[in-house]
């Protein structure tokens, strides 16, 4: 899968096939790196994807799988952007899922006899029927172990050795090799014992342990699955006053569709006729119905509840907020988490120090195995020198696990981006969820976060000898030409009230402070004291202004021809969330911001009824940016939260940027975040998201890390059997993911 983006550079996502643990996707994104052409390369093994950012001019997509096959892996084609694509993919997986069980099932077909013909002989010390047929025995039942159902690891390894690399299945063969060559050499007369039944254990518990792994990435990687499997397969569209049921593939623009009660919406429209309550959970997380009335927008997917409705299709395919949504997802999928830079430096070097520690650990107990036998009361002194060695080093080399390491970032990364898109909460960067964890202050702006975005005049005040009919008149006529939210609450009071509005001539807007128009021969201003500072400076307007201020709303002086003509009040109501919202921030220990073009003094109002600890008013639309990178010099970490096109390079400056959903389409593609619902208790609910997520890759890495370096020394003192070192080494992997797996319990609302 291609796709364009910006700066002549393309995004392709290339299924990887082979690979097993961290060592593997290290490799692959090193190979990709070299490809001319290629700016970035992220490998993901949860998903068994590479996603790849390349300049067209200087490569193409059969370049970079060259290079992959080159380094010793396989290339599939992906599709995720369809639903017919993505049960592919389900299906591969569910083939990938059944070849491992089936693998591991007919493991311990052999694998049990061996381990009870074993029983005998550790509990009496004695091989029965006898020494040779039982040493036979052994290595007859472990030879399809390794040499059948472990072939792929075989094979893997060999594979990767021969590309100059190694990976995981390097040291489960050297390991099971070394095994069950001792069960050879014991028949042809060495004076060793076998551990050909040993070998067959650890193939066995090695394939249990790839098994349950893949079962539980399955897990892992089914939230893009889901969220298609939302999508409605077919649409009833109107034509020409007959209802025909059409495959959602051939849907148009502007068709108009026909929605009956429990039916899904099948793609983003305009409700033309009808009235319902809609489900829309699948795309906010909210469980409360939204009432649909005619004009107002509904989403692809989300379910009619009661009455029928008509609806226009107003986006389609990948345009669609379903469709946005899973490309939202698989980007966060494909992403990095800074963290996750120090796991792949460790994982770069972490198969060839398992080798060097292994052969360091034979040469040490050859050399100096029977003195440190003297000290070693856990040494079996039964065993001979070279038993020793072989011993532990076997257990070296099968213990080392790098899977559990590049496994402990993506499968966390990829549960917690799909519990966030179905509660609501689009996370586009795995980056944001490091960074928004660390943040100490969150900035919103004011309009249409922390308020409805919706003013209501609230108070006409007109001058001495004005009549306030005038006043509304002359700012309306003026406003008409503006789109700014206060400037339609204006217009809207005028229309209510049947005035009938004036047409303007040499409008213009003056960013963050007011605009202006000839009406009649007229100049005619509406604005801030900062435009109109002369007729701002009054006694009378001054003192009304600083009155309506006080009561938080926003006032504006109306001059004509320079002299004040009267001033109009307008306020924006609160989000019904919203000071709960910023309560529970500040009890988690943030620092709450509001930022506004309004005076300080009506800032203030708002931020003390919401209850904002820092106020930055009078900041125009050029000065956000200005203002947050001040703010972040100040405290450090700074989110910002925002709707409009103006809030888009401020949300780019901040090191988390937040996009109220229900704004536009700019301050979304600019965010790093995205709220589809636009309430403000979906910022707590990203916050403790983006905790519980990174306490999860915090607690994987731990795990994953600290496993090696306890077991690894074990495994060198020769204090772990290979068998049990195999078991933990499995286990580990399979934690790791069912750890991640665990964030889906997680309550974030």
């Amino acid at each position: 899968m291609t796709e364009s983006t910006e700066n002549s550079v393309e995004k392709a996502v290339i299924g990887i096939t082979g690979m097993h643990c961290a060592a593997c996707a290290a490799t692959v994104e090193k190979a990709l790196k070299k490809v001319e052409g290629v700016s970035s390369v992220v490998v993901n093994l949860a998903l068994e994807k590479a996603y790849v950012g390349f300049d067209p001019a200087q490569t193409v997509q059969n370049d970079l799988k060259t290079a992959v096959e080159k380094s010793g892996y396989g290339t599939v084609d992906v599709d995720t952007e369809s639903e017919s694509g993505e049960k592919e993919e389900a299906d591969k997986e569910e083939q990938k899922m059944r070849a491992a069980r089936k693998r591991m099932f007919y493991a311990w077909c052999f694998t049990v006899p061996i381990a009870l013909w074993m029983l005998p002989e550790m509990i009496l010390g004695e091989a029965l029927p006898s020494r040779l047929i039982f040493d036979l025995g052994m290595v007859v039942l472990a030879a399809p172990v390794l040499l059948w159902l472990g072939l792929p690891t075989l094979r893997s390894a060999v594979k990767s050795v021969s590309h100059g690399s190694s990976n995981m299945d390097v040291l489960i063969t050297l390991g099971v090799s070394a095994s069950y060559a001792t069960g050879l050499a014991k028949l042809m007369g060495s004076p060793i014992a076998s551990y050909a039944g040993v070998s067959a254990m650890i193939m066995s518990f090695h394939l249990t342990g790839r098994y349950v792994e893949t079962k539980a990435k399955g897990k892992a990687s089914q939230a893009i699955r889901k969220l298609l499997e939302l999508g409605t397969k077919t649409a009833r569209i109107l034509i020409v006053g007959v209802e025909q049921e059409i495959p959602i593939e051939a849907l148009q623009l502007d068709n108009i569709m026909v929605v009956r009660p429990g039916e899904k919406i099948p793609t983003d429209g305009e409700v033309v006729e009808g009235e319902s309550y809609i489900d829309e959970s699948m795309a906010t997380g909210e469980s409360t119905p939204t009432r649909k009335r005619e004009g107002d927008e509904v989403i692809g997917a989300t379910l009619n509840q009661h009455g029928l409705l008509k609806v226009r299709a107003t986006k389609v395919g990948k345009d669609t907020f379903l469709a946005q949504i899973i490309k939202m997802v698989e980007e966060c999928q494909g992403s990095k988490v800074p963290v996750q830079e120090f796991a792949d430096k460790v994982t770069a070097y972490f198969v060839p120090a398992v080798l060097g520690i292994a052969a360091l650990t034979f040469i040490f107990w050859i050399v100096f195995g029977s003195w440190a036998q003297s000290f070693m009361p856990w040494i079996n002194p039964e065993l001979g020198v070279v038993t020793r060695a072989i011993f532990a080093t076997v257990a070296v080399l099968v213990i080392a696990c790098p899977c559990a390491l590049g496994l402990a970032v993506p499968t966390a990364l990829m549960v917690g981006s799909g519990v966030g898109a179905e509660n609501g909460i689009l996370i586009r960067e795995g980056a944001a969820i490091q960074n928004l964890k660390d943040v100490h202050t969150i900035v919103f702006d004011k309009t249409g976060t922390i308020t409805k975005g919706e003013p209501e005049i609230t108070d006409i005040m007109p001058a001495e000898g004005r009549m306030a009919d005038d006043i509304l008149k002359l700012a309306a006529s003026v406003e008409a030409g503006s789109e700014h939210p206060l400037g339609q609450a204006i217009v809207k009071e005028a229309v209510e009230n049947g005035l009938e509005l004036i047409p303007v001539k040499d409008f213009q807007a003056v960013a963050g402070k007011g605009v202006r128009g000839r009406l009649n021969g007229k100049i005619v201003t509406i604005g801030s004291r900062n435009l109109l500072e002369d007729a701002g400076n009054s006694e009378w307007a001054q003192k009304e202004l600083s009155r309506l201020e006080n009561e938080a709303k926003t006032a504006v002086l109306v001059t004509e021809d320079g002299e004040t003509a009267g001033i109009v009040a307008v306020a924006d109501t609160l989000k019904e969330d919203s000071i709960q919202a910023i309560r529970e921030l500040e009890k988690m220990g943030l620092e709450t911001a509001m930022i506004t073009g309004d005076n300080k003094r009506t800032a203030e109002a708002v931020a003390r009824a919401v209850g904002i600890s820092r106020v930055l008013a009078e900041v125009l639309p050029d000065g956000k940016v200005d203002a947050i990178k001040k703010l972040q010099a100040e405290v450090g970490t700074v989110a910002m939260v925002g709707d409009g096109i103006n809030d888009a390079p401020a949300l780019v400056q901040a090191d988390v940027g937040i996009a109220i959903g229900t704004g536009t389409d700019i301050a979304i593609e600019a965010s790093d975040v995205t709220l589809v619902s636009g309430q403000l208790s979906a910022v707590v609910s990203a916050i403790k998201l983006s905790r519980a997520t990174f306490r999860k890759i915090r607690q994987n890495l731990y795990w994953a890390f600290g496993y090696n370096v306890l077991a690894i020394p074990l495994a060198v003192l020769g204090l772990l059997h290979p068998v049990i070192a195999e078991i933990a080494m499995a286990s580990s992997s399979v934690s790791v993911v069912t750890n991640a797996n665990r964030l889906r319990k997680v309550i974030i609302r």
